[in-house]
């Protein structure tokens, strides 16, 4: 397989509020894996929003 140079979507910078216990539990889920902060939320929000379309058909 030939190597690609992935690509990086566009992103956009937005400044989220969390309660401190569950900043507390993503980096306690994340702790020793090779997941940042950030990914998993993003992760965590497309899931949400998958099922959400799924609950809406």
């Amino acid at each position: 397989m030939a190597f690609k140079i992935p690509h990086v979507p566009p992103t956009t910078n937005k400044s989220i509020r969390f309660p401190d216990d569950v900043v507390a539990a993503v980096e306690k889920a994340i702790t020793g894996k090779d997941c940042t902060f950030s990914a998993f939320v993003v992760a965590a929000v497309r899931a949400a929003l998958e099922d959400l379309d799924k609950s809406d058909k």
